[in-house]
């Protein structure tokens, strides 16, 4: 490839930086999806279910898989994280980047540089794309494809991937145009299952007999027993992209550049039942709900309701549009300038409401069911950065600001549903949640060379933030709870100081220990989005206080030719923690996101490198992680003290052999494992973790996967490559999703 690194904010890096190359990434990393590349990263995860999945959430050391506000990523010093919510639901725009414009990236682990927000308490992701010196051309056409077998389900969900950019540099200004298009038929995302009347059997008319023979029967996370009886979330998903950069060298020290960003998505998820009838019909549905005979269907003399097996879709089109303006003169001083608006100019979903046991949402007569249109939520932001260098000192300060907007308005209720789920607008309203917040913050941080071998370093950022023009309707609310509620503005302001101190006695030697507070303030959804999904209504707090975590990592970091290793301890205290959980301290009690007191995390994480091992041309790479995360205070659910924080695991490792047998021939060979992680808090009532049962559909189960991958580039502008994920097609869940299992790719690539 040509092409130089897209110039990005310089940070002052006080922590541990771990990084993978564009080299890298197309030696190893099965992927056409840019959420793919991190995944051999130190205790580094992305949840990542299928290929073209919108929900992958960026996991670090001490974050969870829902937690989504916790860590911060960039492309280019533009901001593609999705602070809306704290959810599954709100990942990085991943689509916006494709992996074939990288040319790096950085993973900043803490919240240890003041130029970061709060939201990077678990870490910083920085994705560095390369601007063109001269006339380019690339293209990249990928096809992959996995054998899925899950109760019911043995079938082959495949899909495609291709890609083509263009760039060139004439003078003073340079280009990039890239286009990609991703299609994939994922694999189940849920299984439906059947729940057991109690009481007298169902009579005569309220019951359809079933084929029995098409039930599987297991064991759910809890230890009890459990009939699935259908496939459900299957998504086909379409997606676009198209970017254009433009950059203008104004001066040799000046540099101006505009990103453009669209994309969109058309997704269909879909449902299979494997229920069948005396004559051979397809059952989807059994309950109250229903008209007779499909009260119940009958399972070896056994009555059942099925829970809803029912389609959904989503229409997504989005837009970023980036404004930098930055020097880069190596003098004594440099300024940049930072402007990025994300706007969901389209984003809607729909779900049927089926009327009939036999109705699979797509027949003569479509049922009923939600319309939700969240079109116009977004978020803008600003940043003003300088960079003085004064002698032994080395002196940034900022500017910061930002806003984010939350509209969503969900119509069709049980009563009133929109009359066609598929492309009806007519219906009660529902359910619409408004609201924004606005953070402006300032930060100011010295880097002082003390000493050759020492360096000092502290810092501050300030940050107010304001949460105002929330409200939300529930149409299921009655008296006393009004429907409609206007929740009055709110503001904090929190200083957040940093620390660095390093020490590098010799070449080889360097010793580090960084501290950092960082304040995550409540998203617009925590606080005022009433949320209506498969488990029931689960409410917002819009009093909701922000979270305050106090970071420490210390480091030894040994390099010699040709290797490295590195060992750091790692610490996080977090007050006013805001997790999903109930407060028994009020009668009836609540469920919902709520504060509490304190969560206490602890770990240590060993890193090796090492080049030549054995045989010239191999490099090995690997990692290993553990961490401990405790509740440690909770006055409004007292039992849960001392109990372990769900979905973070307590070991994590990564084990990476990449041997350049020649030029034109590099073969790798990675391994990915997690261990166990509750998927749920701990249940006071039973004095237990829920999942007795951990590694089975529903639970965050543990994982150990072998990659590989062949690279061979057939000449100077060809290159094609084979690689299995998942070789050993090892099952595994995130609760209560399964992940891919064996799946192939194969990718050719041509550059000018």
């Amino acid at each position: 490839m040509t092409g130089k690194r897209q110039h990005a904010p310089e940070a002052l890096v006080t922590a541990t930086v771990e990084s993978v190359s564009a080299t890298q990434i197309e030696e190893l990393a099965n992927t056409p999806t840019t959420a793919g590349v991190l995944q051999y990263l130190p205790s580094v995860h992305v949840r990542e279910r299928y290929i073209g999945d919108r929900n992958g959430i960026l996991v670090m050391r001490v974050n969870s898989s829902v937690a989504s506000a916790q860590t911060t990523v960039y492309a280019d010093g533009l901001l593609l994280s999705n602070f809306l919510n704290n959810s599954f639901s709100t990942a990085p725009r991943w689509g916006l980047v494709s992996p074939e414009e990288i040319d790096r990236v950085e993973v900043i682990y803490g919240p240890y540089s003041a130029q970061f927000p709060g939201n990077s308490a678990g870490g910083v992701v920085r994705l560095l794309t390369r601007t063109p010196t001269r006339f380019e051309a690339h293209a990249k056409l990928d096809v992959f494809g996995q054998q899925f077998r899950e109760y019911g389900t043995a079938d082959r969900f495949s899909g495609g991937h291709a890609s083509v950019s263009l760039g060139d540099a004439r003078g003073a200004f340079s280009w990039w145009l890239s286009a990609d298009h991703l299609d994939n038929h994922g694999h189940p995302q849920t299984f439906g299952t059947a729940t057991a009347k109690t009481g007298a059997a169902a009579t005569v008319g309220t019951f359809t007999v079933v084929d029995a023979s098409r039930v599987y029967r297991d064991t759910d996370t809890s230890g009890n027993p459990r009939v699935v009886v259908a496939s459900t979330g299957i998504d086909h998903t379409v997606q676009d992209m198209l970017k254009l950069k433009l950059g203008w060298q104004i001066t040799p020290a000046w540099q101006l550049s505009y990103t453009l960003g669209l994309w969109q998505n058309a997704s269909d998820t879909s449902v299979d039942s494997y229920l069948r009838d005396a004559s051979g019909q397809t059952v989807y549905n059994a309950g109250a709900t229903f008209a007779n005979p499909l009260k119940f269907v009958r399972i070896d003399g056994t009555d059942y309701t099925v829970s809803s097996a029912a389609p959904s879709l989503s229409r997504n089109e989005h837009r970023l549009h980036g404004l930098a303006l930055r020097s880069n003169a190596g003098g004594a001083w440099d300024l940049e300038l930072v402007a990025s608006v994300y706007d969901q100019t389209k984003d809607v979903s729909r779900s049927a409401t089926p009327s009939s046991g036999y109705d699979s949402g797509f027949g003569a007569t479509r049922p009923g069911g939600q319309f939700t249109d969240a079109s116009g939520t977004g978020w803008d932001n600003i940043d003003v950065r300088g960079q003085w260098r004064l002698g032994a000192h080395t002196v940034s300060a900022g500017l910061h600001h930002d806003t984010y907007r939350l509209a969503s308005v969900t119509y069709g209720t049980t009563a009133a549903p929109i009359t066609d789920w598929l492309i009806g607008t007519s219906g009660a309203l529902n359910t619409n949640s408004y609201g924004k917040t606005r953070t402006q913050a300032a930060y100011l941080q010295d880097e002082w060379r003390i000493a050759d071998a020492w360096t000092l370093a502290a810092g501050a950022r300030h940050e107010r933030w304001t949460a105002f023009e929330g409200s939300n309707y529930n149409a299921a609310n009655a008296a006393p709870n009004p429907k409609n509620i206007v929740y009055a503005d709110r503001a904090y302001s929190n200083l957040s100081p940093k620390a660095y101190l390093n020490w590098t006695p010799t070449p080889a030697w360097t010793l580090r220990a960084s501290i950092g507070k960082a304040v995550r303030y409540p998203t617009v959804a925590e606080m005022f989005q009433t949320f209506n999904g498969p488990n029931g209504i689960r409410f917002n707090d819009p009093n909701l206080k922000p979270e305050q975590v106090l970071s420490s990592e210390w480091v030894a970091e040994r390099r010699w030719t040709g290797g490295s290793a590195r060992v750091s301890v790692f610490t996080e205290d977090k007050t006013d923690a805001l997790i999903s959980q109930t407060d028994v301290t009020v009668t009836p009690t609540i469920s919902s996101i709520q504060n509490v007191d304190k969560v206490r995390t602890r770990g240590l994480e060993v890193v090796g490198q090492a080049s030549d091992v054995l045989i010239r041309g191999l490099e090995l790479n690997g990692s290993v992680t553990y961490t401990d995360s405790t509740i440690v205070r909770n006055t409004r659910n007292p039992g849960l003290e001392g109990t372990d924080q769900p979905r973070i695991p307590r070991w994590r490792a990564t084990a990476v052999a990449t041997w350049r047998a020649s030029d034109k021939v590099t073969a790798s060979l990675a391994y990915r494992f997690s261990g166990h992680q509750h998927n749920a808090l701990y249940n006071t009532t039973l004095k237990r973790y829920n999942d007795i049962n951990p590694d089975v559909y529903g639970a965050v189960s543990h994982y150990s996967v072998f990659d590989a991958k062949v690279l061979y580039r057939i000449d100077r502008h060809w290159s094609a490559s084979l690689g299995i994920n998942n070789l050993g097609s090892f099952k595994y869940y995130v609760n209560p999703n399964p992940y891919a299992q064996r799946t192939w790719f194969a990718t050719l690539k041509y550059d000018l």
